[in-house]
């Protein structure tokens, strides 16, 4: 029975969690400020298509701890922020063989993390998943959950596999992929443009992104910009993929994604991991994407501190 350990365990780590404790793994969380609450009641989903997934962890930790049992893997669930240093954050709950997992947004995120633990075996993973805290300790599970994984930068070793089973064992679709970062750019090229423009919109949702006058033509822009640059670093997608993508978020109802949540609550934007990386390796091979450059470079204006008055 492998020891799973979840760093940053909020809405989205609280949720693999609890699918990995229906597997029968063992699962602990390092926590900061719910550490109280999720140390006398646990995690509880009030609502979730999968039935009741609450639990609780076998140990609960916050910094400053000493883990007293190794985890044969790490998970790390935060956001990806430019001022937050991963590895550093990961590093002292690491075993000399436990494996890094990171569940997190964004396009060539593996890449720091790798090179501060090159030691580690560094498994990357996409996650399709609608679930949000409500309060301290309490979640909403409102739908999805499947799971992409695979070896950073690519391949699939025993861990992913074992990985996989066990999520699918816990009632989730998960696919163990060879090529992860392909997978990545799949992701990108509907998070690039939804993700920015929620928050040019104001939390805008995705039937507002898609039905204001000019919008769904934008939205095509920047996905085929997203396209062109995945071409360049050797991900070709199929033609139809721009049309498939649009028709599929049409039949939702309006969805408004975690940047939009992020932004309206006052807190940090994946701006960097989400579409500013995506830029820079369009830089990298001198190809142009202006409407991409467009609405970073807005959305940094955005976040830009104001001018103090004189």
């Amino acid at each position: 029975m492998s020891h799973v350990l979840i760093v940053g365990a909020g809405a989205i780590g609280a949720f693999y969690g609890a699918i990995l404790k229906r597997a029968g793994w063992r699962v602990s969380v390092v926590l900061r400020s719910e550490y109280q609450v999720v140390a006398e009641y646990g995690f509880t989903f009030t609502h979730s298509p999968l039935g009741d997934l609450s639990w609780r962890p076998d140990g609960v930790y916050r910094d400053g701890d000493v883990l007293t049992d190794a985890a044969d893997y790490v998970v790390l669930t935060s956001k990806v922020l430019d001022d937050l240093d991963r590895g550093a954050l990961l590093r002292p709950w690491l075993a000399p063989h436990s494996r890094i997992v990171l569940i997190q947004n964004g396009l060539d995120i593996e890449r720091a993390v790798a090179e501060a633990l090159p030691q580690h075996e560094l498994i990357s993973a996409i996650a399709f998943v609608g679930v949000s805290r409500t309060a301290p300790g309490e979640l909403v599970h409102n739908s999805y959950g499947h799971l992409s994984l695979g070896c950073y930068p690519s391949g699939i070793s025993d861990s992913v596999t074992a990985l996989a089973q066990a999520l699918e064992q816990g009632g989730i679709a998960a696919k163990a992929v060879d090529n992860v970062v392909r997978e990545r750019w799949l992701k990108s090229v509907w998070n690039a443009p939804f993700n920015p423009l929620s928050v040019l919109g104001n939390g805008a949702d995705t039937v507002q992104m898609l039905d204001a006058p000019g919008a769904e033509s934008l939205v095509r822009a920047l996905m085929a910009e997203v396209l062109a640059v995945a071409s360049a670093e050797g991900h070709d997608f199929p033609p139809n993929l721009i049309d498939a993508q649009i028709a599929g978020t049409r039949k939702m109802p309006g969805y408004r994604n975690s940047m939009a949540l992020d932004y309206l609550a006052g807190r940090p934007i994946e701006l960097q991991a989400i579409l500013g990386n995506i830029v820079d390796i369009a830089a990298r091979h001198q190809l142009a994407v202006p409407h991409l450059q467009t609405v970073l470079t807005a959305l940094r204006i955005r976040q830009w501190p104001a001018a103090q008055p004189v």
